[in-house]
């Protein structure tokens, strides 16, 4: 269980171990022959590639080891800005099926982009259902989030989408699907259901009135918070910082928290770890600080529309003073010309 956990959840496990080599002979001469570097800095070079080659850890044992896990949402299904998310250092980068533009076919290429760039990625279903979890899981992702999850039934349905009979419904294809190495990973099916992360969205008033029985079902591994959604279900959609929602949620949190601290007395029950999304009024920091495990801190559209409007901003508010150095240009620029 331990050494599952501690495998990696993405292709980067199968494809990126490392493979003997072909021996070549060896061939002397002097003209070829290159200056031998430090015996430091082969090690330094060798110690690098191996961290490289070395599996992912999972998502499961991070949370496991205690790590609070700092994430994007990607609703531009952008490979490219993927790449960026998970080279910037992003543990993790949602791609997000429910309200981003893309489908299967787009989010295969974003998780061919973070698989390279060894972060792990999480699927946001657009709807909690057995057809888009199949095809999902197929993919291989590190983790899969079920939106609007609103009582444990639900949460266990949920969880069966996920699995192979008999303890689910998921459809059998693991011979030829990407999770697999499209057949060539065979502890796969062996390990899959202990490495992927199942996370369930808790974002109504209802899912709230039953969050801790949510996060006691066996197979949820996260409880992710979705204020925005709660806010509108409170009748608040254009005051998501409202007093009453702010108090609903922190109550949420409490139980879950309370119920994780309570696991280690009972080993043997569930007690899904507390995720959630950054909001203005509620920056990512404040989440780290009242103890979420894992926090979705930005949107990638988020984060270009700002950036965009500050760059137009910056150049729309300069001043440009006329002056001597405006000629001597205008001179240079005649001069230039008349030659």
């Amino acid at each position: 269980m331990a050494a599952s956990a501690a495998a990696a959840t993405s292709l980067s496990y199968h494809l990126l171990a490392p493979k003997p080599k072909p021996r070549t002979p060896c061939r002397l001469s002097l003209l070829s022959r290159k200056p031998t570097r430090p015996a430091s800095a082969i090690s330094a070079s060798a110690a690098s590639a191996s961290d490289f080659l070395a599996p992912v850890p999972s998502l499961k044992s991070r949370l496991a080891a205690g790590d609070t896990l700092y994430g994007l949402f990607l609703l531009s299904f952008s490979p490219t800005l993927a790449e960026i998310a998970a080279l910037a250092g992003y543990d993790y980068v949602v791609v997000d099926m429910e309200h981003g533009p893309g489908g299967i076919t787009e989010a295969l290429a974003c998780l061919r982009a973070l698989d390279a760039a060894r972060t792990p990625a999480v699927l946001r279903l657009p709807e909690a259902c057995p057809v888009w979890a199949k095809k999902a899981l197929d993919l291989g992702p590190a983790g899969l989030m079920l939106p609007a999850v609103e009582s444990p039934a639900a949460a266990a349905e949920a969880i069966s989408y996920c699995r192979y009979p008999p303890r689910g419904v998921r459809g059998a294809a693991y011979p030829i699907v990407r999770a697999s190495a499209y057949g060539l990973d065979d502890s796969y099916v062996s390990r899959c259901e202990d490495d992927t992360l199942i996370m369930c969205q808790v974002e109504t008033a209802a899912g709230i009135a039953e969050v801790d029985a949510i996060a006691a079902v066996e197979g949820v591994d996260v409880v992710q918070m979705g204020p925005l959604d709660l806010s509108a279900s409170m009748g608040y959609l254009w005051d998501p910082g409202n007093r009453k929602v702010r108090a609903t949620l922190r109550e949420a949190e409490k139980k879950v928290l309370e119920a994780r601290k309570k696991k280690d007395a009972a080993p043997e029950t569930n007690a899904a770890y507390l995720g959630g999304f950054a909001m203005p009024n509620d920056p990512p920091e404040q989440l780290k600080l009242r103890g979420y495990n894992m926090v979705a801190g930005a949107v990638d559209i988020g984060l270009f529309r700002k950036a965009a409007l500050e760059n137009v901003k910056r150049f729309k508010e300069a001043s440009m003073e006329i002056g001597e150095e405006d000629g001597e240009e205008e001179e240079k620029e005649d001069g230039y010309w008349s030659e």
